[in-house]
């Protein structure tokens, strides 16, 4: 395929692309966001694909390792449940940057394949081009292992701190600036391992401080990092395509990763430097066990809700786990038969993911006009009659409006204590993901419904 037609084919992908974007910004136009995105990239792996040239060796590989790459990527797809998608989508970004450190990798050994220039002899600008791609690679790759293993509960989800932290990662990466430098000025492969090596150390010791509460903006800051990689891949190999969806991403990345700090309250600059100025978090354990708290059924459960005149639905974590958005739907239509007035309070990383709760309610059905975000509905707990949490924890914990030491501090949360009776579907009473009690649980409000989410939710239909 020639280059001018290439071109003109990776023009439209990344149109594509950005129609996908804009489609993804709302939950009415999300599937024709994702046909977009679908469509784009199909464009761009054929276009790649018919670019490697003639049929022959090379030809034969990249089909190899497509079908690989394709049947792993459509069997997780098939597989992966809901719940998980937080530490699916940690997972790829890692193979991102990974993809970008043996492309710069490729190009550093062989730059004549990519007409770079021969080997000590490469051009200045694609040194600077795939240095920065696999240290912004590599710092992904091993950045996002570790949410991976946060998320997934390998590894404690609690801020990993030690002194003089900030000091060595300050260190860490001027010396990749420096080493950067001397690499462009000597053109030494022991230099160019270093910058790669030294880039893994800082993804590790950049997000092991951050606690689980500040987790969703990491995924969202790594997202921006992977599509930084592969912009500057791009530029090494001159693919259009690269460029323009590196970009995308690494943009619309960091205006994500802005907009959840400010909706978390939380400093941009804080997070992205690795937990900078997190707080130490204090145990409850004492406290909890001293705490009283009222015990309540689905009887009790039915009773109130059909009895109120408005009812607000606050989904988290626990919910996804139980896969109880169908028994929700279902309990919703049983109260609005008799006259409740009903709606769904969205925090914005409520399930650990932006969009999280959005994608399940959609799949059970539920309107779009019934689901409101936190700054469109906060107001309206106080005139709401029943709240009913089903399985969120700390996005709903007023501790974040009354404790400074509390690492969840200052975060914006769902204000359901001020409801006339809160509900709270719980398997226990143990810390949500921040690892923090919930001080909601012994309000005098608060009727304790200990059950899987799904079960409780289907036994109090059959109360209805």
């Amino acid at each position: 395929m020639t280059a001018n037609l290439s071109a003109l084919f990776y023009l439209i992908s990344g149109i594509l692309f950005i129609l996908a974007l804009r489609g993804l910004s709302s939950p009415e136009t999300s599937r024709q966001g994702n046909y977009f995105g679908i469509a784009g990239m199909a464009i761009s792996i054929i276009v790649t694909f018919l670019s490697v040239g003639t049929f022959g060796t090379g030809f034969i590989y990249v089909l190899i390792f497509l079908v690989i790459g394709g049947s792993i990527g459509a069997f997780i797809a098939f597989k992966i449940p809901m719940t998980a998608m937080p530490e699916l989508v940690a997972g790829f970004h890692s193979l991102v940057g990974l993809a970008a450190v043996f492309v710069a990798i490729s190009a550093f050994l062989k730059p004549d394949a990519f007409n770079l220039g021969t080997l000590g002899n490469i051009k200045l600008a694609s040194l600077i081009e795939m240095s920065l791609g696999a240290a912004i690679g590599a710092i992904t790759f091993s950045g996002s292992i570790i949410a991976f293993l946060k998320l997934r509960g390998i590894m404690s989800g609690s801020p990993i701190t030690f002194k003089g932290q900030h000091i060595i990662n300050l260190i860490l990466g001027l010396s990749i600036i420096f080493l950067i430098y001397f690499l462009c000025v000597t053109q030494s492969s022991n230099i160019f391992w270093s910058i790669v090596i030294i880039s893994f150390i800082v993804g590790i010791l950049l997000i092991i401080p951050i606690g689980g509460a500040d987790m969703p903006v990491v995924i969202s800051m790594l997202n921006s990092y992977s599509g930084w990689a592969a912009a500057g891949i791009g530029f090494t190999l001159e693919n259009t395509a690269l460029i323009i969806t590196g970009a995308l991403v690494g943009s619309s990345g960091a205006i994500l990763s802005y907009i959840m700090c400010r909706g978390m309250n939380r400093s941009f600059f804080n997070v992205i430097l690795g937990g900078w100025g997190a707080t130490e978090q204090s145990n409850n354990k004492e406290s909890k066990e001293q705490k009283p708290v009222k015990n309540g059924n689905a009887d009790d459960a039915a009773f109130l809700m059909k009895n109120a005149s408005s009812v607000i639905i606050v989904p988290g974590y626990g919910m996804a786990v139980a896969q109880a958005q169908h028994a929700l739907r279902e309990m919703v239509d049983a109260l609005k038969k008799n006259g409740v007035k009903v709606s769904y309070a969205i925090h914005p990383v409520a399930g650990r993911m932006p969009g999280h709760m959005n994608v399940l309610l959609a799949e059970a059905n539920v309107p779009y006009d019934e689901v409101f975000e936190l700054e469109e509905i906060n107001n309206d707990f106080a005139n709401c009659d029943v709240a009913y949490v089903i399985g969120a924890n700390d996005v709903t914990n007023p501790v974040a409006k009354s404790d400074p030491q509390s690492p969840i501090y200052g975060m914006p949360v769902l204000d359901v204590e001020k409801s006339k009776s809160v509900l709270f579907v719980k398997r226990s009473l143990s810390p949500g993901y921040a690892g923090i009690d919930n001080d909601l649980f012994y309000r005098d409000n608060t009727l304790m419904l200990f059950a899987d989410a799904k079960k409780m939710t289907e036994e109090i239909v059959k109360s209805l």
